[in-house]
């Protein structure tokens, strides 16, 4: 019912976010769906923790899979069932995908996220045809702070060296989503900072005081 509804009010798509856990539900409601008239793609937004098994029992069921491929681990090797099912990204003439893998890949300060690793992973073993996302919004939440260089944002420099790493690889389709503005890196910089302090003036206060400030940063 609740996919019939957002078909009705002029959604683009069915986008199951992190789903896997839910595999055998959404194959069944998927079925019923689509008996009732479901025709917008069915999209499956997903960590690539999947189980080919799983994956398995998907074919034929998900016409976009949104893989992430943050790291160069196994774990992007479900990409590779994923493309078996659905091929390369298809956009239609509104500008919607409509069939396909869209990789999101998540540049990381100081080449963490194995950018190289995993466009040559997609481009020798998925497609070269592989549409990616190449992300560098990465911004250092919670206790980032203490595991450098993860304790600051991604810089332009290093979001424009992923997307000519992805060229040098032979991948040609992807978009680039860029990063913070300069001012807003650097505001996001001075944030952590900020909060790096409040944690130092935390654990001083408790070591000399016995108490703790009301510090609500989540820390």
């Amino acid at each position: 019912g609740m996919m019939l509804e957002l078909q009705g009010q002029g959604c683009h798509n069915v986008n199951l976010v992190t789903p896997s856990i839910y595999v055998p539900q959404i194959i069944r409601a998927a079925r019923l769906a689509a008996q009732r008239g479901l025709r917008v793609p069915f999209v499956y937004n997903t960590s690539s923790y999947d189980s080919l098994e799983s994956l398995r029992l998907l074919d034929g069921i998900v016409d976009v899979y949104m893989p992430d491929a943050k790291y160069a681990d196994d774990r992007i090797a479900a990409i590779k069932e994923m493309q078996r099912q659905v091929g390369d990204l298809v956009i239609g003439a509104d500008g919607l995908a409509a069939r396909g893998v869209l990789v999101r890949h998540l540049v990381l300060p100081g080449g963490l996220a194995g950018t190289r690793e995993v466009c040559r992973f997609l481009a020798r073993e998925v497609s070269l045809d592989t549409y990616v996302n190449i992300m560098g919004q990465y911004w250092p939440a919670h206790r980032a702070g203490r595991y450098p260089p993860l304790d600051r944002a991604v810089t332009p420099e290093e979001l424009a060296e992923a997307c000519r790493i992805a060229r040098e690889e032979g991948l040609h389709r992807f978009h680039q989503r860029q990063p913070a503005a300069a001012r807003d890196a650097r505001q996001a910089l001075s944030t952590t900072v900020r909060l790096g302090a409040a944690r130092v003036s935390r654990r001083a206060m408790r070591e000399r005081h016995g108490i703790i400030p009301d510090v609500r940063a989540g820390f």
